[in-house]
């Protein structure tokens, strides 16, 4: 298969260390088995008359068996060519027969994982909680308002894989309706009463919930270097386990999907474009920078770092959604719970490539895919990457320029 890309350096070397990241012992051991093959080769051409390469010189008895032992090269994933030029030019890569574009967020990877089990996990946003680990290798992040005036977090994972995700916390209804469009497993400590025992049972054939509270702690572990509630923590590895120990699925094929496009050319992109979303527990912003096509995430006017992997956070679409804001003091006596309004539609400002783009937010139902339009109708096309989506109250001041 040859597919045709547009990643910019930097988000390409983004796909490859992901995939390294999963798969580097099993690299490691394909290229040991290569070398075998290689020597033994040399070998057998070395002993030949005079020395010269034969057409069809073979790897000796022992190299084949230590093929046949391990994976055969055909069923070795291929990473893609490395571009040439300069960023935002449409190198042509030639993946292995197996790769393929992942769901979420479009981006080339291995077919296991482009179709792995999307994995939803609420995570912690007060000031004790940060900062927090897992961005750099989520498909998706969502930010909303939370209960207390704070707001929360819910990372999606697909083909990337983090060796931290956390703080992990509680679910609220909104939240399990976005991990409902993509039929994710959902990751949280406990949740309020409506999320606990009427939005997650309604939901049993639309999410794979993973509570510690309900169910155990299977992925869950607690750190010692911060105070509970803010030290709950699991990462991909585990998470994958625990879905086979669960007998839950850890492929999903069918999804639906946004779309995606390759990106444009680097000449074509702007200078410079800087975002500013307000929330309670501390200003959001954004700067693109043309360099890599993508956003670079601040929190409170500072770098936002992901412990992880020590990288500054940065996204590649930014997605500013509308929605009402109220408040339940009725179903969960003693608490002032949150109810963001997901379903329906709404105003949304899609950021993507420096460029703004005014545009009308629909959720049909709420377990359909929300998807994004522009004024003439259309389906607004996000590049290839991780995708940020801000979900602000009606009538929130956010800045851009």
């Amino acid at each position: 298969m040859i597919a045709r890309l547009r990643p910019p350096v930097a988000r390409l070397r983004q796909v490859i260390d992901r995939y390294w990241s999963s798969h580097r012992p099993l690299v490691i051991a394909v290229g040991a088995i290569a070398l075998v093959i290689v020597l033994a080769a040399s070998l057998l051409i070395a002993v030949r008359p005079g020395g010269a390469a034969q057409a069809n010189a073979s790897p000796s008895p022992t190299a084949l068996a230590l093929v046949s032992a391990s994976q055969s090269p055909a069923e070795v994933p291929t990473p893609p060519a490395s571009p040439s030029g300069t960023p935002g030019n449409s190198p042509t890569a030639t993946p292995g027969p197996d790769w393929v574009y992942s769901d979420l967020d479009g981006v080339l990877a291995p077919s296991d994982l482009a179709h792995r089990l999307p994995m939803a996990v609420m995570i912690d946003d007060s000031k004790a909680a940060r900062p927090q680990s897992g961005f750099s290798s989520a498909s998706i992040v969502y930010q909303a308002p939370a209960d207390g005036g704070e707001d929360r977090y819910m990372m999606v994972f697909q083909e990337g894989t983090a060796t931290d995700i956390g703080p992990v916390r509680s679910a609220r209804p909104y939240f399990v309706y976005w991990a409902a469009e993509y039929k994710a497993m959902f990751g949280h400590f406990g949740g309020d009463a409506v999320s606990l025992d009427q939005v997650i049972p309604a939901n049993a054939k639309n999410i794979y919930n993973m509570d510690d509270l309900r169910g155990g702690s299977c992925p869950y572990h607690r750190i010692a270097t911060r105070a509970s509630p803010h030290n709950a923590y699991t990462n991909s590895a585990v998470l994958i386990r625990c879905l086979s120990k669960l007998r839950y699925p850890t492929t999903y094929r069918g999804l639906p999907v946004r779309t995606f496009r390759d990106d444009s050319p680097h000449s074509q992109l702007p200078a410079t474009q800087s975002i500013s979303i307000p929330y309670r527990t501390g200003l959001i912003g954004y700067t693109f920078d043309p360099a890599t096509d993508s956003y670079l995430r601040y929190v409170g006017g500072h770098p936002q770092t992901d412990p992880a992997n020590g990288q500054q956070v940065t996204a590649r679409n930014v997605i500013v959604m509308f929605q009402a804001l109220s408040y339940d003091s009725i179903s969960d006596p003693g608490h002032k719970r949150p109810v963001v309004a997901n379903v329906g539609s709404g105003k949304a400002i899609v950021f993507v490539e420096g460029q703004a783009i005014k545009a009308t937010w629909k959720k049909t139902s709420k377990t359909a895919l929300t998807r994004l339009y522009d004024s003439s109708g259309k389906q607004i096309q996000l590049v290839r990457g991780e995708i940020f989506i801000q979900s602000v109250p009606t009538g929130t001041a956010v800045t851009y320029k």
